[in-house]
């Protein structure tokens, strides 16, 4: 615990916020700051093959030592963390033994965690919980994955009569502006199959993630004196209203879960003049992904009909994909993880993820990649808690990873 928790508390000390206005890799300078220190931190625990590229991917190695014709697998996680919420000069602090009630985060501000809101809580009764002081996130996503894969490496490397194949190790910058994979190099990092530790809750095990694309939309109205506008003025604003009316209600975040999709309006700005509106598209499914790309294609083109042509500008852009389709045939990857739960304890959570990581889009680039539980909860903002026993438990459950690829009865073939 002692080791796993100042490990973790070093890292988040860090601000590595990403910056999606900013167009580097990475695209802020203390995630390359980060990534030398991450550098350092491999090569002090004993890896091998360490290095850092120009755009701020870190990757390195630990050997076989074993005889046996094993695949190379790969631990992933990304060092920036979410640029909705503060990540500068966190101060977090351990609640011991936590006994089912509020938790105070900030006196001043009267900044309360309590299980009426986060009944999940009630689950680590007794356990060590990090919080935050109610002013900046935590960093757990992703910092408690690195932090874990780091000391599960360190772990094999000091216990060398744990038998394990290959093991490659990759940190990533940028994934929390979608930007994670992009220059990812697949073919250097060498692995044929590889997991990212950037999930939710103890036991969590996801290796189906949304479609997702984003769509822009700008709206040219026409602005005249409201004196004189009869038949003549054209509100963008209200346009993107209507725009917005022509949507379903029910596909909205709020009132969709597990498998089903959705439509977020991100951001609305405008006057009469001209509008922009942004929105995100995201489903399991390809087929309904496809009907709500074209659902609002189709109200775009309805509304240029009825207004002019010209008055609605649309551009969609497809995301990441989901990653089913490329783990569905080798889905051992995903039943050795189970069996590693099993082992050691831990209830298998398989659920689809609402979202996407950088295992999304490295599947698509020849890597299956599912995601594994970093223990984390309430990520991006002031209410974001880890116990430390879930960090021990997913520090444990790599270790375990890596010694059933070599002991398991469940056969799983290298990439040709």
């Amino acid at each position: 615990m002692k080791k796993i928790t100042e490990r973790f508390f070093k890292y988040i000390k860090i601000d590595t916020k990403s910056d999606e206005s900013r167009l580097t890799c990475p695209s802020t300078e203390s995630q390359m700051g980060f990534a030398k220190l991450m550098v350092e931190e491999l090569k002090a625990i004993g890896m091998d093959r360490v290095s850092l590229d120009d755009n701020g991917y870190v990757s390195a190695t630990l050997s076989s030592n074993t005889d046996k014709d094993i695949p190379v697998i790969g631990f992933v996680a990304h060092m920036d963390t979410a640029p909705s919420f503060s990540g500068k000069n966190i101060n977090p602090r351990i609640v011991e033994k936590y006994n089912g009630e509020e938790i105070i985060l900030n006196n001043q501000d009267n900044i309360i965690m309590s299980p009426n809101d986060f009944p999940e809580l009630k689950n680590y009764l007794g356990q060590d919980l990090i919080v935050t002081d109610g002013t900046t996130l935590l960093g757990a996503d992703d910092k408690a994955g690195i932090t874990e894969i780091i000391t599960a490496m360190e772990y094999l490397i000091n216990n060398p009569h744990i038998k394990h194949g290959e093991i490659k190790v990759g940190f990533t910058p940028d994934e929390e502006i979608g930007k994670g994979a992009d220059l990812f190099d697949v073919e250097k990092f060498g692995a044929d199959y590889a997991y990212t530790i950037d999930g939710g809750e103890i036991g969590e095990l996801e290796y189906e993630n949304f479609n997702a694309a984003s769509a822009m939309i700008k709206i040219n109205g026409r602005n005249i004196h409201p004196g004189t506008s009869k038949n003549k003025m054209v509100n963008s604003v209200l346009l993107g209203m209507e725009l917005n009316s022509m949507l379903p209600v029910n596909e909205r975040p709020e009132y969709t879960e597990n498998y089903e999709g959705f439509f977020l309006l991100c951001d609305i700005k405008g006057d009469v003049e001209s509008t922009n509106m942004n929105y995100i598209i995201r489903d399991h499914h390809i087929e309904k992904f496809d009907q709500k790309k074209n659902l609002i294609k189709n109200a775009v083109d309805f509304l240029n009909k009825k207004y002019g042509l010209g008055i609605f500008e649309l551009e969609i852009k497809d995301s990441y994909y989901n990653m089913r389709e490329k783990v569905l045939p080798v889905i051992e990857i995903v039943d050795i993880v189970k069996k590693s739960m099993e082992d050691i304890g831990i209830n298998p959570i398989v659920k689809p993820i609402r979202g996407g990581t950088d295992g999304a889009r490295l599947s698509y680039m020849g890597l299956p990649c599912p995601n594994i539980f970093t223990g984390g909860h309430n990520f991006h903002g002031k209410f974001e808690y880890i116990p430390v026993q879930s960090m021990e438990k997913s520090v444990e459950l790599i270790v375990k990873i890596c010694q059933n690829y070599v002991e398991s009865e469940i056969s799983i073939k290298k990439k040709k």
